[in-house]
């Protein structure tokens, strides 16, 4: 079997979830007829402290609804120049919603400094997009937002008049790494999204959380980017399962991912700080030598995205036994390569 540490999103549903799965209630979920799924976005509200959630069949879809939600045509969002809905979703939001981004350089925390975003809102001027929303990403690239950040960016945004949207993707990432239940998180916050086929293991789905009026007009929007499903349970089912069930378990992944930068400094190998945070590892090495070791990995049954920049991910399909084997393999690499 393959040691895949491409990225958190190639997990498999375990045979629990997958019982869980055949075994769900279903009905039509575009008349809002479906059990599991009402369930579901009942629970990840109840979560989240907020009014009401919408079960999404993907994060793109759940962050460009959520953005066509906030925005209108003419209007702009200021976003992380690395932030996945600014630079990793085919631009949708200003392809499909004319809604314009306006990226703004992170410090190496993550964080958006509010004074350079205060700086880039446009004046109520006819020449300027209307900047309408602040967005934000945590976990991003691994690292966590913190707590005291979060809450002056709310405060600023409030001050500001704009809305604030939380790409969460990893959010139960950034919950466990600060050890405190996900509404202290994203009570700085409007709305966020939540992927439940990264580290919580689903096969399919995020959900968008956000006020009561939010969501209904999310719904449209939902049903306008042809994400209407029908018997979504049996996948609503899973999401179920991975809450009640794989929250927790990220802090092994997070250990697990401590333990693997150990070991990768132990060999010489240069890691970006600030290391692990939570169950990413960046690792730089010669465009030359990032060639030779994505193959030679790959002949021996591990897959990892090499290159100049090599991001390893751990997750509840990697232990700590396959990790070891892997650090055996660059160490023998090193001696053959290096």
């Amino acid at each position: 079997m393959l040691i895949d540490l491409r990225s958190d999103t190639v997990t498999q549903p375990t045979p629990a979830m997958r019982q869980a799965m055949a075994s769900a209630e279903v009905g039509d979920d575009v008349y809002g007829d479906d059990p599991t799924v009402n369930a579901l976005q009942h629970e990840a509200a109840r979560l989240a402290g907020k009014e009401a959630a919408l079960f999404l069949p993907s994060g793109t879809q759940a962050n460009l609804v959520a953005l066509l939600s906030h925005c209108q045509r003419g209007d702009e969002y200021l976003v992380g120049q690395q932030a996945h809905n600014y630079k990793y979703e085919a631009g949708g939001a200003a392809v499909l919603g004319g809604i314009q981004p306006q990226p703004i350089e992170a410090d190496d925390d993550g964080t958006l400094p509010l004074d350079n975003v205060a700086a880039a809102i446009k004046p109520d001027d006819i020449h300027f997009a209307r900047s309408r929303l602040l967005s934000l990403e945590n976990t991003i690239s691994g690292k966590v937002l913190p707590l005291a950040y979060l809450e002056q960016a709310w405060q600023f945004s409030r001050e500001r008049r704009l809305a604030l949207h939380i790409d969460g993707a990893r959010i139960f990432n950034a919950a466990v790494a600060l050890n405190v239940p996900l509404h202290k998180i994203v009570q700085y916050c409007d709305t966020f999204t939540l992927c439940l086929s990264k580290g919580l293991g689903a096969p399919v789905g995020s959900l968008l959380c956000g006020s009561a009026e939010f969501i209904q007009r999310a719904i449209r929007w939902r049903k306008m980017t042809g994400g209407g499903l029908r018997q979504a349970g049996i996948l609503a089912a899973a999401g179920r399962y991975a809450l009640e069930n794989n929250v927790a378990r990220l802090q092994e992944d997070h250990d697990n991912a401590r333990w693997l930068e150990q070991q990768l400094r132990d060999l010489g190998l240069t890691i970006v700080e600030p290391g692990a945070q939570t169950n990413i590892l960046y690792i730089r090495q010669s465009a030359e030598q990032a060639a030779q070791l994505g193959p030679w990995m790959r002949e021996r049954g591990v897959l990892i995205g090499s290159g100049p920049l090599t991001r390893l991910v751990t997750h509840l399909d990697v232990s700590r036994q396959d990790l070891q084997q892997m650090v055996e393999l660059w160490r023998e690499f090193l001696q053959r390569h290096g």
